[in-house]
């Protein structure tokens, strides 16, 4: 009971954390919630008994987020007072919209648990972090290294776009 508990705790907590990213004008705000919704993602891996995958998610994907955090500091003017006005109603009614008809699924699937097979036979001999790492390093290999090199690539616009920044003088 405790896990089902924390499962919709943290799922409503994810859901409305990633909400306020998406709404919220204050790019600051927006990254600070992005990150504490990565860590509530990280939890749910924690539940599902997968704790390799939820410290990556906590490690990576966070800092990642702090790294974006960090980008937004310095492109973004952080003194000045921005009122938030939601302007996008109909947005917004079509987000809860969504969101009821997740928690309707959610809440279905146990009922529809006991048919389910997994694609995948279970070995116990391999680790959860084994099993993931022969996946990923074998069938996933070309996604896993063009994902890699997409960051590098993003990483060093980031660091183009602020020293061209520096350098016509934009940053005081």
């Amino acid at each position: 009971m405790y896990e089902v508990i924390a499962f919709y705790l943290f799922a409503v907590f994810t859901v409305a954390l990633f909400l306020i990213t998406v709404f919220s004008k204050n790019a600051l705000h927006s990254m600070s919630s992005l990150a504490g919704g990565m860590v509530f993602v990280g939890g749910l891996f924690f539940l599902l008994d997968a704790e390799f995958i939820g410290v990556v998610q906590i490690i990576v994907y966070t800092g990642a987020v702090m790294a974006l955090y960090a980008f937004g500091m310095m492109f973004f003017d952080t003194a000045q007072e921005i009122k938030e006005n939601i302007a996008a109603k109909r947005a917004i009614y079509t987000l809860w919209i969504f969101v009821a008809i997740l928690l309707v699924t959610i809440v279905c699937v146990p009922i529809f648990a006991n048919t389910l097979q997994a694609s995948a036979p279970i070995n116990e001999n391999v680790s959860n972090a084994h099993a993931l790492g022969l996946v990923m390093f074998t069938k996933y290999l070309a996604a896993f290294e063009l994902t890699a090199i997409m960051l590098l690539v993003a990483m060093i616009a980031g660091i183009i776009l602020v020293s061209r920044k520096f350098d016509t003088g934009e940053v005081q």
